[in-house]
């Protein structure tokens, strides 16, 4: 992307404006998949392959149309839209097929997701000298991989259930049970720190080269930075069977929140060593939190309207994101890096809160 900004010659604030297109489409496409209840009705292996297909055509519209900054976002926002009816999804049909160690399973799907963030950066490091749509091309044919291996090699665990009436609010069902809206808004805290953690990653890395004099290689140290999580997401998942998902979920959001508050005694200090070893740390402890949430979510949520449970959880927490992304940005040129961060603290804190309030029996 910030490739291709510099082709178009718009400012570098529109990287941020491109990344929250496809948090905006995901936000919009989880609501539409929620409100008809699609992964409910529909084969929910066949709704991941065809949305995959779709966004990675979306995403690779950026090579074959007249570029500008309208056009860049409309296909962003496609591509998110079509997420949709992959990640969510893709939880439900690990909840239908893993109903114990839940949690250890989902591990390695949020782990998947963290490496398929990452992955970009890593495309990057060794195509800088070949055109940025390599980039696009890749991550574009390495979706539809992933979605013809979803609907080849992975059977539903429920049929479809077309024939079920319609609902409109179903997907509101889960507010009411408490540990699925307490699991909920511990998810939403978490989700305003971690995308803008992913996206300001290179920009964290340019601002300690600017401020020391170095160079590390930002596309490379961005890749192993996010991808670290991986290991951490499968890890968490590990701990969760023996102490429980809730346990670890609260002291990885404590961990990342302590990160949040403080980083302006890390993101410049001289040390590479300091610097980069609290980026790994904070990158283990934003995503380790993620399956335990998602785990929690799933087990709580509506049998029937599990996917729409989902669905609807996944759209308030990427809101959550653009809001968060945003609000980075905009207060870029009013602090000094090191400072910037402190507002992503905001989010642990409201979701310990959220995770730990007391119900009435």
């Amino acid at each position: 992307m910030p490739d291709l900004i510099q082709k178009m010659g718009v400012p570098a604030q529109f990287l941020a404006q491109a990344t929250s297109a496809v948090q905006l489409g995901f936000v919009a496409g989880t609501l539409v998949f929620a409100f008809l209840a699609v992964s409910d009705r529909l084969a929910a292996t066949k709704v991941y392959f065809v949305s995959a297909c779709i966004a990675a055509a979306f995403n690779m519209g950026l090579l074959f149309t007249l570029i500008d900054s309208e056009t860049i976002f409309v296909l962003r926002f496609g591509t998110g839209f079509f997420l949709a009816g992959i990640y969510p999804v893709g939880m439900k049909i690990a909840a239908e097929h893993f109903k114990e160690k839940l949690g250890a399973v989902l591990g390695w799907l949020v782990g998947a997701l963290v490496l398929g963030t990452a992955f970009p950066h890593l495309i990057k490091t060794f195509t800088q000298n070949l055109p940025w749509q390599m980039v696009f091309q890749t991550t574009s044919a390495l979706a539809i991989l992933g979605g013809l291996g979803m609907v080849l090699l992975v059977k539903n665990g429920n049929p479809a259930t077309t024939n079920t009436p319609l609902r409109f609010t179903a997907f509101l069902e889960g507010f009411r049970i408490p540990a699925f809206k307490s699991a909920s808004f511990g998810y939403f805290g978490h989700m305003w720190e971690l995308y803008s953690f992913w996206a300001f990653v290179p920009w964290m890395i340019g601002a300690w080269n600017q401020s020391n004099n170095q160079h590390l290689s930002i596309p490379l140290y961005s890749f192993l930075i996010i991808a670290i999580g991986f290991p951490a997401c499968v890890l968490s998942g590990q701990l969760s069977l023996q102490f429980g998902a809730k346990k670890i979920a609260s002291i990885a959001l404590a961990c990342s929140g302590t990160c949040c508050m403080i980083s302006p005694l890390f993101l410049q200090v001289p040390a590479q060593w300091i610097f980069l070893g609290f980026l790994f740390f904070w990158s283990m402890m934003v995503i380790a939190d993620s399956p335990l949430f998602s785990s929690l979510v799933a087990k709580n949520a509506p049998l029937k309207s599990r996917g729409s449970a989902l669905t609807i959880v996944n759209c308030i927490g990427f809101t959550i994101t653009i809001i968060s992304i945003i609000t980075i940005q905009q207060l870029s040129v009013l602090l000094s890096p090191r400072f910037l961060y402190l507002v992503l603290a905001i989010g642990p804190v409201l979701g310990l809160i959220g995770l730990h309030q007391k119900h009435q029996p």
